[in-house]
């Protein structure tokens, strides 16, 4: 592999508070030295990134790839590719697949279809119990042991107090999260927007924001009771943010993440039914927007997830009430927090890569989020200058269930590299 030297950029890596204009030398693919002005060696390729963000790669803590089962609407390469497009250089896959990934040979065809795909890493979430039927506990470790950072029955909530708490304990033994999917079921039942004003005049079921706030109090309560590491998925309501930061005070063991869509938009995108604005957890009221914003401000929340969740065109064409939950992400995510955080002065430009990149890598123990020389060369390089209208005609995943078509955004990947393989580079044809 020719080494690489991107130069001239303005480097940030939040995992050494670096900020300045540098260079970047990419060699074996790794990190070989980041600082001013560096040499040329003989061989090595130079881009000129003046003027661009160089970053560590983003890093995606919720995503579902759809294979095995529906490979139709994803696959893990379709996904690894989007997720290249969008800045990503490592996302971690959701195992409500069919068959679930709940087993060691499931997780193992994970691995091996994202090493052939050879675009972002993709590390596979196991599921906490069997068949995620919320019933017997998965076999944890067989699935650490192929390759698992995290179990989760996402998609559907643990239910079961015993479940959720002897999956936390188990997870402790492995040092691995269990993410949680917040929302109590019997609340929630046959809901299918957030339950308010909106809901009222469309004539649609509504779910409260008490069925996740449920949930996150009995997780917090199971953190602190076991040591073990909760993760809380796709956090939408202002209670959820009062719970974690009480919490987070007492010392549990919780990390959160929020996604690009709760972040910017209220139940009234689902007005004239559309069904692209409806997702699970719903999206909300302005003030749970706002309380949201602060809370990734102060670092209540941890990170910004995308809940990349493909759907078929038809599925998506039904009425509301039919359609399934989820919307895709992994292409407008940066270009959404970029435009609406930055640019709307909710967060700096480092403190967005930090919850983007190095802070969900940490939460994960994942490698990447880092600059760092001797590290895996996964970087992004970010053009801030460049708006952009988002088309879902263009995206890279196989499906185009996006709530932000339309949309103009200012902010997108240039250039990715994962292990200092260029992935994406969109001053070029695919490689």
């Amino acid at each position: 592999m020719q080494p690489l030297l991107l130069k001239g950029g303005r480097v940030i890596d939040p995992s050494r508070s670096f900020d300045q204009t540098a260079d970047v030398l990419v060699q074996d693919g790794k990190i070989a030295a980041v600082g001013p002005t560096l040499g040329t060696p003989d061989g090595v390729e130079v881009r000129d990134v003046r003027g661009a963000i160089v970053a560590p790669g983003l890093v995606d803590l919720h995503v579902h790839l759809r294979e095995p089962g529906n490979e139709d609407v994803e696959t893990v390469a379709s996904g690894a590719r989007a997720a290249a497009a969008g800045g990503f250089t490592a996302v971690c896959a959701m195992p409500n697949t069919d068959p679930v990934t709940d087993n060691q040979a499931a997780v193992g065809f994970i691995v091996r279809q994202s090493l052939r795909a050879g675009w972002a890493r993709v590390h596979p979430i196991g599921a906490i119990s069997v068949g995620q039927q919320g019933g017997q506990l998965a076999e944890l470790g067989e699935m650490v042991g192929a390759g698992a950072v995290a179990v989760s029955d996402d998609g559907r909530p643990v239910a079961s107090s015993h479940l959720m708490r002897t999956a936390l304990e188990y997870a402790r033994t492995f040092d691995i999260p269990v993410a949680d999917h917040c929302e109590e079921p019997t609340l929630a039942s046959g809901g299918v927007m957030h339950e308010g004003l909106v809901a009222a005049r469309l004539g649609l079921k509504g779910i409260p924001a008490a069925a996740e706030e449920i949930m996150v109090a009995r997780d917090l309560l199971l953190a602190e009771l076991t040591g073990g590491h909760v993760h809380l998925c796709h956090m939408s309501t202002r209670g959820s943010v009062e719970l974690i930061r009480r919490a987070k005070e007492r010392g549990v063991r919780v990390t959160a993440e929020v996604t690009p869509h709760h972040l910017t938009l209220t139940d009234r995108a689902c007005e004239g039914y559309d069904t692209h604005a409806k997702m699970n957890p719903p999206l909300r009221e302005d003030a749970d927007v706002a309380a949201l914003r602060s809370a990734l401000q102060e670092g209540v929340i941890d990170c910004i997830a995308s809940d990349h969740a493909p759907h078929a065109y038809d599925a998506k064409e039904a009425a509301f009430d039919d359609a399934p939950f989820g919307v895709v992400g992994l292409e407008t995510a940066f270009g959404v927090a970029h435009t609406e955080l930055v640019q709307g002065d909710v967060l700096t430009l480092p403190e967005l890569v930090a919850r983007m990149s190095t802070i969900p890598a940490r939460a994960f123990h994942l490698p990447g989020g880092t600059l760092q020389p001797g590290a895996a060369a996964d970087i992004v390089v970010l053009d801030l200058a460049t708006s952009w209208t988002v088309d879902p005609a263009r995206f890279h995943s196989k499906s185009r269930n996006s709530p932000f078509a339309g949309r103009r955004l200012c902010g997108r990947a240039t250039l990715t590299l994962v292990g200092g393989k260029v992935v994406h580079d969109a001053g070029a044809a695919t490689p």
